[in-house]
């Protein structure tokens, strides 16, 4: 029989074995995320032949051939430029259009609430490639197609709906007596939102153009539908680097994922605090 004594240990091993496979799922997940990118730094950072060579150092030479050959190609710099301008011009769409949409949602009760939030996720639903013959069409007819602004409007719909979820989340998460409290003290709603509420969801917000940010850096289909003279680095790449040599694919896959490490890296305090706000 077991004895009574015998139970705290057997507790503390559940525990410590429940420690353990936390500790190996995080690890394995890390690697998942970092072996890859790993890779591909290695052989961007590697001389031509030692990309293809066998066996392959996981160390590299540090040869920046590669990518100064890349960066010398006509058309990349333009390209990585304009990437960051339809970047740019999707965040401030999304987190315009969004943040309103999601205090909205979260401080007024009106018919057919819950219908619209189903509605902002089922946009979500219908695949871009199904859509991409009458955008293409409605752009040339009203002269969006092949321009900046046209293909972040396409962007900002794709990051729409992540936006109005996430600062939903936010603004439900802070006390509408903050509110009250600042229009008992003569402040209209708009100025209780701008001194009270903005400061307190700003970490959010940015972890919201974040999202948005990375939607736009990394679409692909949208880029190589609708424009032409324009391409974002995504679309280049894939126009170009389709029958390049390998280690200037990997040059090119380097180039377009070191800028959105950067970005994130940049703002990960903010989405580190997101949580803090959404789950309060």
């Amino acid at each position: 029989m077991t004895g009574p004594t015998d139970t705290p240990i057997a507790v503390e091993a559940v525990r410590r074995s429940g420690r353990w496979v936390f500790v190996t799922g995080v690890a394995l997940l890390v690697l998942w995320v970092l072996v890859p990118i790993w890779l591909l730094l290695a052989n961007a950072l590697s001389a031509p032949q030692e990309v293809t060579s066998f066996p392959r150092s996981l160390i590299p030479s540090f040869d920046t051939a590669s990518l100064a050959f890349f960066f010398g190609f006509r058309g990349v710099l333009d390209a990585l430029w304009n990437s960051v301008q339809v970047a740019a011009v999707t965040m401030i769409l999304a987190i315009g259009l969004g943040a309103p949409a999601g205090y909205a949602l979260s401080r007024f009760d009106f018919p057919g609430k819950e219908a619209f939030r189903f509605l902002v996720v089922m946009t979500r639903a219908f695949p871009l490639p199904l859509l991409a013959l009458p955008l293409a069409v409605m752009f040339i007819r009203t002269g969006l197609d092949d321009t900046i602004i046209g293909l972040a409007l396409v962007h900002a719909t794709l990051a729409l709906p992540f936006a109005v979820l996430i600062t939903y989340s936010l603004f439900s998460g802070i006390p509408v007596e903050l509110e009250e409290a600042a229009w008992t003290l003569g402040c209209t709603r708009f100025q209780a939102f701008h001194k009270v509420v903005l400061p307190l969801a700003a970490p959010g917000i940015a972890a919201s153009a974040v999202f948005a940010f990375v939607i736009s850096w990394n679409e692909v289909f949208a880029a190589a539908v609708l424009t032409i003279q324009n391409r974002t680095l995504t679309a280049f790449l894939l126009q170009s680097l389709d029958v390049s040599p390998l280690h200037l694919k990997f040059a090119g896959g380097a180039v377009l994922v070191i800028p959105g490490l950067l970005f994130i890296s940049a703002v990960r305090k903010y989405l580190f605090a997101m949580w803090g706000i959404a789950n309060r």
